[in-house]
């Protein structure tokens, strides 16, 4: 070993470091390495020794530290300090023209505007204070993520201290695999016996939500920045300053974005790019087109889900030509029988595909589609396969037309088409297929959340006997998995305390999990609001129901007629003395007693508060919150720049609230219910 003095050492252990990162942007982002393993190892391996020699020299930031440290047990809630909302969506140059001319309408001027790549990965926001990297978050609902600032911080080609930055930076972009580290990966996954990821999109996604850090850091990814959400010391006037200031400061920034003077520009890129995408070592699903001037960005304001100054033109699917070599069905958690399309594999927008979803019966009827056919194939939303159309000059004669089974293929029972639908149903209550997936709902990110439960592992316990319904989960064991494929000790350990921490997930996320029929995310947030707990729930009529607004007589059927079950019964009860919590928090404090019980809110335009902020504040005084204006909404909150909302509620009467006397209201009412609690404590 060659012994140096410090100022030599810290010279080259910089020169390294910067050399180091070079080539982590070949590798990682590029795909494209200009030395060789053995080089780069070298390189290294000499900078761990010199930062063994010189340990004052070791920095948080170095390339060596990026090797991720302990587990976490779950993910803590981040709020972010601007909502990251969606975009809409342009499919055709026209629709462009149309957003330009609205643009331009609200403006009153003409407009500029940038064009960028629209990456398919993970979106998330970063937090830099004073030039260090403090917080990452996924995009979540768009106001509150998840923090995953560890797993960030093992993405090589980040920098985690920025040498001359703003006091406070919170920058939005995506997270990404590129294409060739996904067919690796993939690979490693198909030798090891796990299932290969669906798409680069979600290889991605799934490496950044790891509990553990080094198997983020195991994984090849890469990120670029694209708008700036907070930023302090600094005055930024368009996106074009935006994304030049950004990669001054060494921040990851694609270099494919265009500055378009008008719509035409505009349009004539994104069709440019619709031919050029694969020239991109990773996938992207379309372009993004930007007011270039903040300020006007600001004027225009949002929608309640997406920006008024901003669209994603989306590519159109790609097609292919592959054959059916059989038509299978699968059971799902609800009993619905989905005939799914085997094919030849075929390459589809650079996605190997060998299944695409005939949705059903009378799908695969009215395109004739065959056993034995030559079919177009496309990926919806370059996402999802399906098959688009049969092509019968090929026939040989030998095809096979397919006939939905009379009986179960898993169970054996028979299965029904009740009348008005097109779906058929499995009608066995014990059908292991539909177990199987009523157990991966409930485990599910936004049902109950329990970290390490896939479909390998429910094939396993459903097989096996230890669970017959979604509440058994509560009431394993270690020895019950100890033994099961790919389960040793300290994975069951894990895997108990993710089951246990599950318990306190609240009531709308149990009642989401039970896999109600038509309640999803947002009926289950409702239902939680309004009865407070599953006793509650269970015991509600058509009638009570009905009287929610968002809750309609279908979806009431369906909840009575579910709890009516003797199944759902015993299972409530195995909750219940598992642990599980079946009421809120605040449940005693009843919502019809409560200052704002019975009264509901519309709320539209930008709020000085983040809007679930507000959403809350109304909810947690016995209000609630509904998205569209009625004859039964009682007041509407108006923030700057309103919508057609605004308009509504004046033509209906309505009272309207600024937000001074929103806050005025929900102080009074505050008062009012603390008061209450004085006089009945308890």
């Amino acid at each position: 070993m060659v012994f140096l003095l410090l100022e030599e050492a810290r010279k080259r252990v910089e020169e390294l470091r910067k050399e180091i990162r070079k080539h982590d942007y070949y590798y990682y982002v590029l795909d494209s390495p200009i030395i060789t393993d053995a080089e780069y190892d070298a390189l290294v391996r000499e900078l761990v020794e010199l930062e063994k020699q010189f340990p004052e020299l070791v920095t948080p930031d170095s390339p060596t530290q990026r090797v991720g440290g302990e587990p976490l047990p779950e993910f803590q809630s981040v709020e972010h300090p601007v909502p990251l909302l969606s975009l809409a969506n342009a499919f055709e140059p026209e629709e462009l023209r149309d957003f330009d001319r609205r643009v331009r309408q609200l403006a009153g001027t003409d407009v500029d505007y940038v064009v960028e790549p629209k990456i398919d990965g993970l979106s998330v926001a970063l937090t830099y204070e004073n030039g260090i990297f403090v917080q990452g978050a996924t995009r979540g609902d768009g106001y509150t993520g998840e923090d995953v600032t560890e797993n960030l911080k093992m993405i090589r080609i980040l920098p985690l201290v920025l040498p001359s930055a703003p006091r406070r930076l919170v920058v939005r972009g995506e997270a990404f695999m590129p294409k060739k580290a996904f067919a690796r990966l993939n690979e490693e996954r198909e030798n090891s016996g796990e299932p290969p990821f669906a798409n680069p999109r979600n290889a991605a996604a799934g490496s950044i939500r790891q509990l553990d850090p080094k198997v983020t850091a195991s994984r090849t990814l890469g990120i670029y920045l694209y708008q700036i959400l907070v930023i302090e010391g600094e005055e930024i006037k368009t996106q074009v300053e935006a994304l030049e200031f950004l990669k001054k400061l060494g921040l990851p920034v694609q270099e494919h974005w265009c500055h378009c003077q008008n719509i035409e520009e505009v349009i004539e890129y994104c069709l440019e790019w619709t031919e050029k995408r694969h020239d991109l070592n990773y996938e992207i699903d379309g372009m993004v087109v930007k007011v270039n001037s903040l300020a006007l960005q600001n004027s225009l304001g949002t929608t309640a889900k997406s920006p008024r100054w901003a669209i994603a033109y989306k590519f159109p699917a790609e097609q292919a030509v592959t054959r059916v070599r059989d038509i299978i069905v699968r059971v799902g958690r609800t009993g619905v029988l989905t005939p799914t399309a085997v094919l030849d594999p075929v390459q589809v927008g650079g996605v190997t595909v060998s299944r695409a979803t005939l949705h059903n019966e009378d799908m695969i009827r009215e395109k004739d589609i065959r056993i034995g056919d030559y079919v177009v194939v496309q990926r919806a939303g370059d996402v999802i396969p399906e098959v688009v159309r049969s092509l019968p000059e090929r026939r040989t004669g030998e095809e096979k037309v397919f006939r939905m089974p009379e009986y179960c293929p898993v169970c054996g029972a028979r299965v029904i088409r009740p009348e008005g639908e097109v779906a058929v149903r499995c009608t066995g209550i014990a059908c292991p297929a539909r177990l199987k997936e009523a157990i991966l709902h409930f485990v599910s990110r936004e049902a109950m959340d329990i970290e390490g439960i896939g479909p390998a592992l429910v094939n396993q316990l459903v097989d096996r006997g230890l669970v017959k319904d979604p509440a058994d989960l509560y009431y394993l064991r270690k020895e019950d998995l100890v033994g099961l494929e790919r389960m040793g000790e300290k994975s069951a350990t894990n895997l108990l305390q993710a089951i246990e921490r599950s318990k306190n997930r609240g009531l709308a996320r149990l009642i989401y999990a039970l896999g109600i029929r038509y309640v999803g995310v947002r009926a289950a947030e409702i239902l939680a609001e309004r009865f407070g707990s599953i006793d509650a729930l269970a015991s509600a009529s058509i009638e009570d129901l009905t009287g929610i607004p968002e809750i309609g007589p279908k979806i009431a059927a369906s909840i009575v007629s579910f709890f009516r079950e003797e199944q759902t019964k015993k299972v409530l009860e195995k909750l219940a003395k598992a642990g599980v919590k079946t009421k809120e928090e605040k449940a005693e404090a009843k919502a019809a007693e409560k200052p704002l019980a019975g009264k509901q809110f519309v709320l539209t335009g930008a709020l000085s508060i983040p809007r679930k902020e507000a959403e809350k504040l109304i909810k947690e005084l016995g209000g609630t919150v509904t998205s569209s204006v009625s004859r039964k909404t009682d007041y509407v909150v108006v923030g700057e720049n309103p919508g057609r909302k605004y308009d509504q509620a004046r033509q209906l009467g309505i009272t309207l609230l600024d937000e001074k006397a929103f806050m005025e209201l929900v102080e009074k009412s505050g008062r009012k219910e603390d008061r209450e609690k004085e006089d009945f404590p308890g």
